[in-house]
């Protein structure tokens, strides 16, 4: 039995999919063992579950799936927001002339 006596609160963001998944294993297991199962208990022992398994492979191609996907969508934020904002040194204007400001 997991008992909550050094808790913490954490923001966790999860897909659409995979929140739609949690939900019905928690309407399967209030169902099957006649007591109300919250989505926050599901996602607890889903959680203790994946860390008792930690040398498991199917874990770890999971993490190094979700990294990449981290890492591809910070690089191309990233390479976006360069092109967005790409400061130029310098006040000039397509004119060559320095910018001035009229007073």
């Amino acid at each position: 039995m997991m008992l909550l006596e050094n808790k913490t609160r954490l923001l966790l963001i999860l897909s659409q999919d995979a929140l739609d998944q949690a939900r019905v294993i928690a309407g399967k297991a209030t169902t099957v063992l006649k007591l109300p199962v919250s989505l926050q208990i599901v996602l607890r022992a889903l959680i203790w579950v994946g860390l008792k398994r930690e040398s498991h492979p199917a874990l770890f191609a999971s993490i190094e799936s979700q990294a990449r996907a981290v890492r591809q969508k910070r690089s191309g934020l990233r390479r976006a927001g360069e092109e967005r904002y790409q400061p130029s040194g310098n006040l000039q204007g397509l004119n060559g002339k320095r910018a001035t400001a009229k007073r």
